[in-house]
């Protein structure tokens, strides 16, 4: 299925920085960036619970947080792009 993960995290201190790039990293892991804080990833189920775990576990939910839109396996119906950074889509084969 086809996850976009958005997040907001305070950056006003070190360890907001920290937790930043640690939410960044997590999500590159598992998909493509397509915003600054919008990822794209595909997923099955397993992988869906233990990634939204370790975000979990990374943010202060006191003051950052996290937004999960689950578009299911029908997704590239669902997507219209304008503009510049044209994505691609993770299933497709990769020709390099």
């Amino acid at each position: 299925m086809l996850v976009l993960i958005t997040y907001d995290v305070s950056t006003t201190d070190a360890k907001g920085r920290k937790r930043l790039r640690k939410v960044a990293k997590l999500c590159q892991d598992h998909g493509q960036r397509v915003q600054n804080s919008v990822f794209e990833c595909v997923l099955n189920s397993a992988e869906f619970a233990e990634l939204k775990h370790n975000l979990e576990k990374t943010i202060d939910k006191s003051e950052d947080s996290l937004r999960f839109y689950r578009l299911g396996n029908n997704y590239k119906s669902k997507i219209d792009h304008i503009g510049a950074k044209e994505s691609f889509f993770i299933e497709d084969p990769l020709i390099l």
